[in-house]
């Protein structure tokens, strides 16, 4: 051990004697080849510390870095497909060049989006493994450690996505070479279309009783007595009992928050709290009753837990709506009263009721809102009802849970068109087609840039991680 002190001491004098005389990237190079050299005389002692096994430009890709991130793919159950000491360097090589870029470019992340992703994706994992404890024994890292590196692989892929956005903003597929490129695609080498529909909803809240908002009122008032007794009894009365499943799991906990992610009566309750031993008054918001519990302030964002609670309608209740919607259905099938005068009349959709009772969705290949949905997704209570119905054909009144608010609700719906499964046509499918040729382009056309970083930058892998099927050619030169 005298001996690597000694050998370490020497290699900094001559270090500081190269500064003088290289750039910093020359020097940054021999630095690099001290620490392999060094590390190759650790293992002959059984002393291994770490290896460089990339050099991208001004980087290194560490041992260690692959292996913090295969743990994290296993953590996030993410398949890995591959060696991955081939595919998590070549990746990171990638996003270290992409990295390179928007730094040039002043291209930087939203910090207080990446923290927030990045603290509930841990906190997803250590309610899945049991508790923070479990989660630091399994990572040997504390709580601390886990967000922060987690912040930093999310800021990287954040700067990544903006920088690619960036670099293909303008590429875009006119109409005549649309048709002309598929034109040119055999016909059996066109995507397949899946059957679509487009649908109009009304929808009605079945009444609730005073009696039953009574009920609901009064279990929370037990648990705000229990709690503001013993605090810590507040993330179990939410596991036992709250009706929000996403948070009740973690003990009505909801991560850090800015007001405008929360109902605006539940963000006014919230963000003026600061006692996390004292439970808030009973809230009121569309979705149901909360009580609240305050956890953290980080700046404009607010953690703090709650408990959800739904009044719900009886048999009776839904019986007298679904009479009440099936008589407006009537009269709509009469023509006393067209679909879209009785939505803008009687629906409670607030997300529907502004626009005839026309759903929408946003499109997955065109990135934009669309009326056509494929009947995977959709509501199941809406696809069971929708798939038979033929165009212009009104339902029967039925029950459903609302996807927003998680309440019952009574609905009718209305088949405004259907296209069956078929084979992609520019006529009928131009926008899909649009998308999917501009993004092979956009594909292409960074495939091409990192072919050309390829050969401006410095890069060098060590021989033990050489022997790899890389994705991008020209990894070594």
């Amino acid at each position: 051990m005298n001996f690597v002190f000694y050998l370490q001491k020497k290699l900094t004098q001559r270090a500081k004697k190269l500064l003088k005389q290289l750039s910093m990237q020359k020097l940054f190079l021999i630095l690099t080849a001290i620490l392999l050299s060094f590390n190759l005389f650790s293992q002959r002692n059984n002393n291994v510390i770490d290896e460089v096994i990339w050099i991208v430009g001004d980087e290194a890709i560490l041992k260690s870095d692959v292996e913090a991130i295969i743990q994290d793919a296993a953590m996030r159950r993410i398949p890995i497909e591959g060696d991955p000491y081939c595919v998590f360097p070549e990746q990171m090589a990638i996003e270290k060049l992409f990295l390179h870029q928007a730094a040039i470019d002043s291209i930087s992340a939203n910090e207080s989006a990446v923290i927030e992703m990045a603290d509930r994706e841990i906190d997803n994992y250590v309610a899945n493994v049991g508790s923070v404890a479990k989660a630091e024994e399994y990572q040997h890292k504390t709580i601390s450690q886990m967000k922060e590196e987690m912040r930093e692989r999310y800021k990287n892929q954040s700067v990544v996505q903006q920088m690619q956005q960036e670099l293909v903003k303008n590429i875009e597929a006119t109409p005549a070479e649309i048709r002309r490129y598929f034109g040119n695609v055999p016909a059996d080498s066109l995507p397949t279309i899946p059957a679509q529909v487009e649908l109009q909803v009304l929808s009605l809240r079945p009444p609730i009783p005073l009696t039953e908002i009574n009920r609901v009122k009064e279990q929370l008032r037990e648990f705000t007595e229990r709690a503001n007794k013993t605090p810590s009894d507040f993330s179990l009365l939410a596991r036992l009992y709250s009706e929000d499943k996403g948070s009740a799991i973690q003990g009505g906990e909801l991560g850090f928050a800015g007001r405008g992610d929360y109902y605006p009566e539940f963000a006014a309750v919230a963000f003026n709290m600061q006692d996390p031993n004292k439970v808030s008054r009973i809230v009121e918001t569309e979705v149901g009753f909360h009580i609240i519990q305050f956890i953290e302030r980080r700046g404009d964002r607010v953690n703090a837990r709650h408990i959800l609670l739904r009044p719900k309608a009886s048999s009776e209740d839904k019986a007298k709506g679904i009479s009440q919607l099936d008589s407006i259905a009537d009269q709509i099938r009469s023509n006393k009263i067209n679909f879209e005068q009785a939505v803008m009349r009687f629906s409670q959709d607030k997300n529907t009721r502004m626009n005839a009772g026309l759903m929408m969705r946003p499109d997955p290949y065109t990135r934009t809102i669309t009326s056509k949905f494929e009947y995977q997704d959709l509501p199941p209570e809406i696809a069971k009802i929708a798939y038979d119905m033929k165009v212009g054909e009104v339902s029967d009144a039925f029950t459903m849970i609302d996807q927003a608010t998680g309440n019952e609700v009574i609905t009718i719906v209305k088949i405004k068109s259907k296209t069956p499964t078929h084979k992609a046509n520019v006529k009928d499918d131009y926008q899909v087609l649009k998308s999917i040729l501009e993004e092979k382009r956009k594909a292409e056309y960074l495939n091409e840039w990192i072919a050309k970083k390829q050969k401006e930058t410095y890069i060098s892998i060590a021989p033990d991680y050489r022997n790899c099927d890389f994705q991008h050619p020209g990894w070594i030169k």
